[in-house]
């Protein structure tokens, strides 16, 4: 799909982004001082009610991400970050507007490239937002990718997405992604249950409840199970996978026989979170 296609379909849904200076990769520039005062507030109270949470709940490799970037109580500047960023994993930051369809978002990944959105969330949207803006992008994403081996499985997510037959396939990657990188745990041998996914370091709400929720549902991370288990963007999900260790999550992608997984994910029938 192309840039002016796409931002026609985005805009009918009634979501934000301004795709009118994209490149063909939908890529942007970083308007660093188009930032507000408001904006910047923004990211300060939101930074500094999350890195509390994040203190607790967060997996380690999370909060030395945070540290090591020097992520700070101002909108971040992708230029500087991605320079940080590079010289400990190999990766780079990319301004979008917004949502960018799959195979823009997938041949990103496969260069080690992450694609942030560019402006941030209204004062009144402060505790929920219907589309990822740059907080959930850069908070909940970006940190992790300091760990070399989680920077590696995001690399082999976008080579997974590239070469998927159909887009049955590529679906069944997007139900892994959305239990893992966006609301997966983690449990390493004895230790604490701590979080990692980015839909929940950039929740207030819901980071605590996955973690330490009497209710929530938590199941071992079954590979084949993430690949065909459905979920709902609407409200706290239904059911999380907890890791043994991010080394697992990265031998799953690489996998000689991970074509054939994806090929039977799609043709099984899905399977209902409620039902785990």
């Amino acid at each position: 799909m192309d840039v002016a296609a796409y931002a026609d379909s985005y805009a009918a849904e009634g979501l934000r982004g301004d795709y009118r200076d994209c490149r063909d990769d939908f890529t942007i520039d970083q308007d660093y001082a188009a930032y507000s005062s408001v904006d910047h507030t923004v990211w300060q109270v939101l930074y500094e009610r999350q890195s509390k949470l994040a203190a607790d709940l967060a997996h380690p490799a999370f909060l030395d991400g945070l540290r090591n970037l020097h992520v700070g109580t101002r909108i971040p500047n992708f230029d500087a970050v991605s320079d940080q960023l590079y010289r400990r994993t190999g990766w780079t930051l990319v301004a979008v507007p917004g949502l960018i369809p799959g195979e823009a978002f997938f041949a990103h990944l496969a260069a080690r490239r992450f694609p942030t959105t560019d402006w941030i969330r209204p004062p009144a949207e402060l505790d929920y937002i219907v589309e990822p803006d740059l907080f959930h992008d850069f908070f909940g994403h970006v940190p992790l990718l300091t760990l070399p081996v989680f920077a590696d499985f995001m690399q082999l997510y976008g080579q997974a997405g590239q070469a998927a037959d159909t887009r049955a396939q590529a679906e069944a990657l997007n139900r892994l992604y959305w239990y893992t990188a966006e609301y997966g745990l983690i449990r390493e041998g004895d230790g604490p249950l701590k979080a990692y996914g980015a839909g929940l370091m950039s929740s207030a709400g819901e980071l605590p409840h996955a973690v330490q929720g009497r209710d929530a549902k938590r199941r071992p991370a079954q590979f084949e199970t993430m690949l065909r288990t459905t979920a709902d963007i609407d409200r706290f999900q239904d059911v999380y996978f907890v890791l043994d260790s991010f080394e697992d999550l990265f031998q799953a992608l690489h996998s000689e026989d991970l074509p054939a997984k994806l090929a039977a994910a799609a043709r099984a029938p899905r399977v209902d979170p409620k039902t785990l």
